[in-house]
């Protein structure tokens, strides 16, 4: 990855999909046990939540050299560009949603429904992850840090997420009201449909202009 410019990919997912942190590694066979083969279920090497993939989810992974302005300014800055970017994504399609600031987050915690599941990616607030203006979560942000360069990755909530799999499977059932009321979709703050496909390549088209057509 040493000397390499900006890289990216959007993701679209057709099917569920379980994806712990490797540090759920130790959970996986009660987990499929209970999933009974209704989705499928995998381990990332990085840290983290359980995410739940599925046609619901819009990913990006982007891969930066180290000396980048996006991330050359410490760990909790490198989200604010990727986040803010969304924000702009996100106003294309009607939905006015924000990047939540670092210094917000003690009040933002006290007030999100989420809180309190700290076993999936969608359970918390980090810095710069957006929020609509309840607070509630709609697009969740990571990062992987090497030596020759930053990961970023960043996954908006289009549609309806089907949580009651997620918590079924995970062996916390009363956690569904929790994730469903502190998280919140795309298209249910634009009050219609938001195809996947569509907002993948909105995406698609505001990352080449800002890491592959400019020196941003």
């Amino acid at each position: 990855m040493a000397g390499a410019g900006p890289r990216f990919r959007v993701w679209t997912y057709a099917a569920p999909a379980i994806v712990l942190g490797c540090s759920q590694r130790a959970l996986r066979d009660d987990i499929e046990r209970r999933l009974r083969g209704r989705a499928e279920l995998t381990l990332r090497e990085s840290g983290g939540g359980a995410v739940l993939t599925g046609p619901w989810l819009v990913s990006v992974s982007v891969v930066l050299p180290p000396e980048h302005p996006w991330v050359c300014k410490g760990l909790i800055d490198s989200y604010r560009h990727l986040g803010q970017l969304h924000v702009e994504v996100l106003k294309a399609f009607g939905v006015a949603a924000r990047a939540l600031p670092p210094q917000e987050l003690p009040s933002a915690h006290e007030a999100s429904a989420v809180s309190t599941v700290s076993w999936a990616c969608f359970g918390g607030l980090s810095p710069w992850e957006l929020v609509n203006a309840e607070g509630r979560k709609l697009v969740g942000l990571a990062q992987r840090r090497c030596r020759s360069g930053v990961l970023l990755v960043a996954g908006t909530l289009v549609g309806p997420v089907d949580w009651a799999l997620l918590c079924d499977a995970m062996g916390y059932r009363q956690h569904e009201s929790l994730l469903r009321h502190g998280t919140v979709s795309a298209q249910e703050m634009a009050g219609g449909p938001i195809g996947p496909e569509r907002f993948a390549a909105v995406l698609t088209q505001w990352l080449e202009r800002e890491l592959l057509t400019s020196r941003a």
